[in-house]
């Protein structure tokens, strides 16, 4: 079975979701066949766009995500589960990786601090890292997406070119 087919199997129906209560707010957008293919292009995007929304620190990535690729015409589903490799347990060293990234960009030397789990230390922190923090996100975020977007296409040409190799024999 191919990784396309093993995919699709688990993708909702874009009936079902266009039809669901809390997404017809959506209305004619769903409806777009871009948005459940499964093609090199239509991936290679998705990736992008799950990649750099998962190092944008917002709550609610997978909206973004998922409102990205309607913009963008990629497959949702893609797009939203990838914003999950930045989830509760991984958060915290990959925005500390995107604070050191920014902080080494701007020439400024890495702050220490201790974590603390409180409204209070993420308010009074912020006031200094706040610029490294975000331009490490979006740089991060940038070339990631870019790594991601190559490496889709790379692969999926590899896997058609063996499958054609394969044929031919």
């Amino acid at each position: 079975m191919t990784p396309r087919k093993l995919i699709a199997r688990y993708f909702p129906d874009p009936e079902t979701i266009r039809n669901h209560k809390n997404l017809r707010c959506f209305g004619s957008l769903l409806v777009n066949p871009g948005l459940w293919h499964l093609n090199r292009h239509s991936v290679a995007k998705a990736f992008a766009v799950g990649i750099f929304c998962a190092f944008v620190p917002v709550p609610f990535q997978m909206v973004l995500a998922a409102s990205f690729a309607i913009v963008v015409h990629c497959n949702i589903p893609i797009s939203v589960a990838l914003v999950w490799l930045t989830n509760p347990i991984t958060m915290p060293p990959v925005f500390y990786f995107c604070y050191r990234v920014g902080a080494w960009v701007l020439g400024l030397p890495a702050r220490h601090f201790d974590f603390e789990a409180s409204l209070d230390w993420v308010l009074n922190s912020m006031l200094h890292l706040w610029q490294p923090f975000l331009l490490g996100c979006l740089l991060c975020g940038l070339l990631f997406a870019l790594v991601g977007w190559c490496a889709i296409h790379v692969a999926w040409r590899v896997m058609v070119t063996r499958r054609w190799m394969r044929r031919n024999q």
